[in-house]
């Protein structure tokens, strides 16, 4: 088995390297993180995993939970992660996860997106990672840490920040910042989570150690 991991920002993808298993960054978006997970397939891999952050739609998550998800569900279709390679990322926890097509940016958002799809979490490359695995025939998990919770809207610079590559586009954020000076104290509440999620998601990948690199995974 060659497990492959899809992140959606490059910050996630320095973290989830230390598996020791092929990664590649989705840029934020579910196409690229289709490209990114076609193009991992086309060199081998024969399992996925859809890996870093992800916003709470429950409001029992708080940042820096891990999420290990029986299924995403994308446009009320359900499909089930792989229960062996869930195992080796320390077991199902969290319920279902939401396949986004774009980002849930209010508290209202997230409720709406809780009861509608009864899902406790939320991200954007799950879904197509999913989508991907299914097309294949080949096993998908995810492993992701709650980042924003579902009681807290996002600030604007938090949407403007990303590029193409996944990176954070530091000129895009102060200029958010500029036209919208009040959003400081949210961003520095959003920054404290995100290291938060990120010390997360270190401390499982290294509970988790070379389980992904060891075949047998069906």
């Amino acid at each position: 088995m060659i497990c492959a991991v899809i992140t959606g920002l490059e910050a996630e993808a320095k973290i989830a390297r230390r598996l020791g298993v092929p990664v590649a960054v989705g840029g934020g978006t579910p196409w690229g993180a289709e490209v990114a997970a076609e193009r991992l397939v086309a060199e081998g891999a024969t399992s996925l995993l859809s890996f870093g952050l992800a916003g709470g739609l429950y409001p029992d998550f708080r940042p820096g939970d891990i999420v290990v998800p029986i299924a995403v569900v994308e446009a009320g279709r359900i499909r089930p992660t792989n229960a062996v390679l869930s195992e080796k990322l320390g077991g199902w926890f969290g319920g279902m996860i939401l396949a986004g097509s774009e980002i849930a940016v209010t508290a209202a958002d997230k409720a709406a997106l809780a009861q509608s799809s009864l899902c406790g979490a939320i991200d954007l490359e799950s879904g197509a990672v999913a989508r991907v695995a299914e097309r294949h025939g080949i096993p998908f998990a995810v492993l992701r840490a709650i980042c924003d919770p579902s009681d807290r809207d996002l600030p604007p610079a938090a949407l403007a920040a990303l590029d193409a590559k996944g990176a954070i586009g530091l000129a895009r954020v102060a200029a958010s910042i500029a036209r919208y000076p009040g959003q400081v104290p949210g961003l520095i509440a959003l920054a404290r989570d995100a290291a938060r999620a990120r010390r997360a998601l270190v401390r499982r990948v290294g509970e988790i150690g070379t389980r992904l690199t060891v075949s047998g995974s069906s």
